[in-house]
């Protein structure tokens, strides 16, 4: 058998800034649906199960829908508790609580340094002391992006620790997801995460996602469009490019560009001008872009 061909890092590179993108433009939908006072656990369970419920579709369309071996069960009901339920509804709150978006910024950057320890521990990835300065440059960079004014809220110190158990979460979804890819495509890990999820979430869009609701309102183009674009692009296809980036380049260096979400949730603020960039904004724009490319960077040993 011939030995599998390796994508070209470059389309890794590509795939994984164009997930973070789409990510970054969360954030406007989101906020779209917030101002709209349409409630989270309403639009949050309705876009992860079309999500999944696109991908079955394609899976299906495709011949390429493949059964949860019995082993890897548990690891599908874990991965999908991490990521959407755990990460999605302390994320949320987690903003809500510390009414900072700095500080918020701030927490939800810390990933790649947990992500180094778990796919040092759990997968024995390689990461050079290169690699750790540029970590850390990224880190400094997303802080300068980050700075905005704002309060902090009444409950600042339990809307950290929600956004720390996100941190972790994800830390955790990106390394069962590791585990995974050897036998799942990236499609079918993220249709069966979506539809797991979608149960979790169950519960909670019965119990908060339905309090006010009006046909009129929850079914409006002006809900359904956000609610589209976050199922399409933010979930089935971001989600996808991701376990592909996972998969490709470990957990440790696939975690820095999850970390540039803020920042590029900035620069698409102000490319639609909904936000203005300060020089140091800007300055921390490409302290963090260096950052990325010196944490992704290989020492080649010599022959």
């Amino acid at each position: 058998m011939s030995p599998k061909v390796q994508p070209s890092k470059i389309l890794v590179y590509i795939a994984s800034m164009f997930a973070i993108t789409l990510w970054g433009m969360s954030y406007i939908w989101t906020d779209q649906l917030i101002a709209l006072n349409i409630p989270i656990f309403y639009f949050v369970f309705v876009r992860i199960l079309l999500a999944g419920i696109i991908l079955f579709l394609f899976n299906t369309a495709y011949a390429r829908i493949k059964r949860i071996q019995r082993q890897d069960l548990g690891k599908f009901l874990l991965l999908a508790l991490f990521e959407p339920f755990i990460y999605f509804i302390c994320e949320t709150y987690g903003l809500k609580l510390t009414g900072s978006p700095t500080l918020s910024a701030m927490v939800i950057a810390t990933i790649p340094i947990f992500s180094i320890g778990a796919g040092i521990i759990f997968f024995k990835e390689k990461v050079n002391f290169i690699n750790i300065i540029g970590i850390l440059f990224t880190l400094v960079g997303i802080v300068m992006v980050a700075m905005a004014k704002g309060e902090l809220g009444e409950n600042f110190i339990w809307g950290v620790a929600l956004l720390l158990i996100a941190v972790v979460s994800e830390v955790g979804h990106a390394s069962i997801t590791k585990s995974l890819s050897g036998n799942y495509s990236s499609q079918i890990i993220v249709m069966y995460q979506f539809l797991i999820g979608s149960v979790y979430l169950l519960p909670l869009f019965i119990w908060k996602g339905v309090e006010g609701f009006s046909i009129e309102t929850h079914f409006s183009p002006e809900v359904w469009y956000p609610i589209i674009c976050l199922a399409v692009l933010c979930s089935s296809l971001a989600f996808s490019l991701w376990v592909s980036t996972i998969k490709n380049l470990g957990v440790a260096k696939s975690s820095i560009f999850s970390a540039l979400i803020p920042v590029a949730a900035a620069i698409i603020a102000w490319i639609l001008g909904h936000e203005l960039l300060n020089s140091r904004q800007w300055i921390g724009i490409a302290v963090s872009s260096l950052g990325v490319i010196l944490s992704q960077y290989t020492i080649k040993k010599a022959d």
